[in-house]
């Protein structure tokens, strides 16, 4: 270990007898250190995304204390660099914006600092792909700590689950069964500590690919972010981050094609939120890695639902998923086809990991003769209507709108949609199929989380409470109903949902995985001739670049010039 340290990447900042590595010592030596601090020991960067306005986060203000602990007791340095931080409820228009900016920002701040290593703290939806991907291309040794759930929501004697029951009981309130009072408890109620959402929505879906993916402690992607266990997985990955330095182990070595397709399968086994394919196809094609949308859905396809978890399941949540047993325990079920020889970031492979791994509850972890669902969370549609694909989640959809023909009503904006939906004297019956468009990667901007569109007022006085909607948004991880997203090519730069009259007729067979425009060639050809691209009114900054760089959903959303395959990255910064 000692030659190690002696070529350590920090020695290039303060090791050399010149007069600017003076200024590094000196400066260092000005904030109280010495140079037996950091002097032939790894500096570990702790890429904290903590702020003021992030709930999900807001134990890392402290947490990070417990990294640097265990960074300092297996012979580090720790140095906090906080990064943009992403708050799911709070950041406009959407997070998924600012995914990317915080991807470039992490590589940045890797690459330019004095750091041979890093701690990655994460959670909140679009925190953990900007994470890995950021860290990914700055090529450093890394460890991922996952935030963790929240506790349990409560009202009444009914548990909450976070976003999910927010929709469920909303509708109950315009459909006149909810009072104001009651929904101020609610509010007071599903929501209790800190800790990301504890549905198997898009946070919680993203630490478990992370785990799956063996870039985080096997096991420690569902710890309760209030429990003291999470503590203790906190200090242990300060301790690992300096163990990776001295191993010289990289992100490049542990995402491969084995793990990527490794972390398909657990997404789809875990109920995963629709989000899951954006993401890990980001994230993979970061590692140089090819993953595309059929291969996604041929890996997931014979993968059943084990995990009992809202939205997919109807009782438990992450706090009862960590009881069971956790990502171990329900990959021990699926071992049989699941690539057991990877590497993983605890410095064993998947298969030893998992060999103790047991259920302690089979209502919340299924075992294989009783899943949640039979097939995969997640389904692939293409058709007239996506020829680039489409995203469902079938098993959160009620089963008779799994194969259905009916006509569109259309909706080109979000404020038309919204008002919409109130009028009562809205012409929409349940066979309708609701069509939003132009709320994609660039026409949204940033691709919302609008794709839950709410069931028309009209229809939820008469007792219905899912219908087939279609979009180029996304929606929430905790969202759920018969929901067609992530429509390729987008409205917004002439996709074919942009060619969709009122009254089309559109059908949908989720067994064939098949979405089509029932409307002859020869018409959509001349109503594409007539079409106009909606108006771009952001001509500068991020918005801007945003607009110009980002790809489709298929693609995973990245910005072309920052994935692996675009050139030549950075490298060393120059010291003179």
């Amino acid at each position: 270990m000692a030659e190690k340290k002696d070529k350590l990447r920090s020695a290039r900042w303060f090791a050399p007898d010149d007069l600017r590595a003076f200024g590094h010592r000196s400066r260092a030596m000005q904030m109280g250190y010495a140079l037996e601090d950091w002097q032939g020991k790894p500096v570990i960067a702790i890429i904290n995304s903590w702020s003021d306005i992030n709930q999900c986060h807001s134990h890392f203000k402290s947490r990070v204390e417990d990294v640097k602990r265990g960074i300092l007791q297996a012979g580090g340095f720790p140095i906090e660099l906080p990064t943009l931080s992403l708050s799911e409820p709070f950041v406009k228009p959407t997070t998924m914006l600012y995914r990317n900016m915080m991807a470039m920002e992490v590589e940045e701040l890797l690459r330019s600092h004095p750091v041979d290593g890093a701690v990655l703290m994460g959670g909140c939806d679009k925190t953990t792909p900007a994470l890995l991907m950021g860290a990914i291309s700055a090529g450093l040794p890394s460890i991922f700590l996952p935030a963790g759930p929240m506790l349990r929501g409560n009202w009444r004697g009914q548990k909450l689950g976070s976003g999910s029951d927010a929709w469920k009981y909303w509708d109950e309130r315009r459909a006149g069964k909810i009072n104001e009072k009651q929904w101020q408890e609610l509010e007071a109620g599903i929501a209790r500590s800190y800790g990301v959402c504890m549905t198997m929505g898009t946070a919680s879906t993203m630490t478990a690919i992370a785990e799956a993916l063996g870039v985080c402690f096997s096991g420690s992607s569902s710890i309760p972010a209030a429990d003291s266990n999470h503590k203790r997985m906190s200090a242990a990955c300060g301790r690992r981050a300096v163990e990776l330095v001295l191993g010289n182990i990289n992100l490049d070595q542990l995402i491969t094609k084995s793990s990527v397709e490794n972390a398909v399968k657990a997404a789809m086994a875990s109920g995963c939120s629709t989000n899951a394919i954006i993401h890990l196809i980001a994230i993979a094609r970061r590692a140089g890695v090819g993953l595309d949308l059929d291969e996604f859905d041929r890996l997931g396809k014979d993968i059943p639902v084990l995990a009992n978890i809202r939205p997919t399941g109807d009782t438990y949540l992450m706090e009862d998923f960590y009881y069971a047993g956790g990502l171990p325990a329900m990959l021990k079920q699926i071992e049989s086809k699941l690539d057991l020889s990877v590497m993983t970031v605890d410095g064993q492979t998947l298969g030893e990991n998992l060999a103790s791994a047991g259920i302690y509850d089979e209502d919340v972890i299924r075992p294989l003769d009783n899943p949640v669902y039979h097939q995969g969370s997640l389904a692939v549609l293409r058709g007239n209507l996506a020829p680039d694909g489409a995203v469902m989640k079938p098993a959160a959809a009620e089963a008779r709108l799994h194969k259905h023909t009916g006509p569109a009503i259309v909706f080109d904006s979000y404020k038309e949609m919204k008002a919409a939906v109130e009028d009562e004297t809205l012409d929409v019956t349940a066979d309708h199929i609701m069509v939003f468009r132009n709320a994609g990667p660039v026409g949204g901007p940033g691709m919302p989380e609008w794709g839950m569109l709410p069931i028309p007022v009209k229809l939820v006085k008469q007792g219905v409470r899912d219908m087939l909607r279609i979009s180029d948004a996304r929606m929430s991880g905790t969202s759920y109903g018969a929901c067609i997203l992530h429509a390729a090519p987008e409205a917004a730069i002439g996709g074919p949902l942009a060619l969709v009259k009122n009254g089309d007729m559109i059908a949908v067979d989720v067994a064939a995985r098949t979405l089509d425009l029932l409307v002859d060639e020869a018409e959509l050809q001349a109503r594409k001739q007539v079409w106009q691209p909606p108006e771009q009114i952001v001509s500068r900054g991020y918005h801007w670049m945003s607009a110009q760089h980002i790809q489709q959903a298929d693609k995973g959303c990245d910005f072309d010039f920052l994935e692996t395959t675009f050139g030549k990255s950075a490298g060393e910064p120059d010291i003179f």
